[in-house]
């Protein structure tokens, strides 16, 4: 549910909301995610905010969202600019999907918790979430990005594939500038703008062609298992990016990633096998 009050001024519509959610939500790994991550430019932290510009029908928005502190608040703040309010509707869905606001968290906990080595974590940080996206195959195209580098160089690679080819926005509260590419902008982009070695660049052209001609389609409420088979057959998109995709463009919640570095290195601290089979088994 999202409910609050709009108003104009001279770069947009002004919307402030409640994006009501299923109480608790832990937001230190929410968000912490979505800022460490954060492509400059596109994405960024400012005055207890995560910012973003928003691709919507009637043009460019962007969106400042406030976690608060308390777990069980039950609302995340949602400050919108918009180039016409038709387009509320379509932003809350966006960051909505984003944040997973739409999650049970005590019927996921409760699962979890079952399990002796589980419970604890569950009970340290009840409701997390698991940090999505706004646009499908702008995460898609991230996930490829980041392959094999730090979160810091992927942020790089991504922030100068927005120099590049996404359209330029206003910003009058911040320091935001570029809408994320479309895919079919980046399939255009001279492949000497990106600056990454020969064969992540393919493998982040062909998924852009991909997705800007419709064979591979990665919209929320997109089955995944046809997604993932589409993006089998394309170079580069082995089974960890294809479970990154899964997980945070399309929401399945049966999404594994074993190879993660991220992941063993957790299920190693938390007493749990940290070979991909053993975890797998587990």
């Amino acid at each position: 549910m999202a409910r609050g009050s709009g108003g104009r001024d001279p770069h947009g519509v002004l919307h402030e909301l409640r994006l009501d959610y299923r109480p608790p939500l832990w937001p230190d790994s929410l968000f912490g995610h979505l800022v460490a991550t954060a492509v400059p430019g596109v994405e960024e932290w400012r005055d207890g905010a995560f910012r973003r510009t928003l691709r919507l029908p009637s043009g460019p928005g962007i969106v400042a969202l406030i976690p608060h502190k308390d777990p069980y608040a039950a609302h995340v703040t949602c400050r919108l600019r918009l180039a016409d309010e038709a387009d509320v509707p379509a932003a809350v869905a966006a960051c909505r999907w984003l944040l997973d606001l739409d999650a049970d968290p005590e019927a996921i906990g409760a699962v979890l918790a079952a399990d002796p080595v589980l419970a604890p974590l569950v009970a340290a940080t009840p409701g997390r979430r698991v940090p999505r996206t706004v646009d499908g195959a702008e995460m898609a195209l991230r996930v490829v990005l980041g392959q094999q580098v730090s979160v810091t160089a992927a942020g790089t690679l991504a922030a100068r594939l927005a120099v590049a080819a996404g359209e330029p926005v206003e910003d009058p509260e911040g320091g935001l500038t570029r809408l994320f590419p479309t895919p079919a902008a980046i399939a255009a982009v001279d492949p000497a703008a990106l600056a990454m070695p020969a064969s992540r660049r393919t493998s982040v052209l062909t998924l852009a062609r991909a997705l800007a001609g419709g064979d591979v389609v990665l919209d929320a409420g997109t089955d995944p298992a046809a997604a993932i088979d589409g993006l089998a057959g394309l170079p580069g998109i082995g089974p960890w990016t294809r479970a990154l995709i899964a997980m945070r463009a399309l929401g399945d919640p049966d999404a594994f990633a074993p190879t993660d570095l991220g992941v063993r290195l957790a299920a190693r601290a938390a007493g749990l096998p940290a070979t991909p089979a053993a975890l797998v088994a587990r």
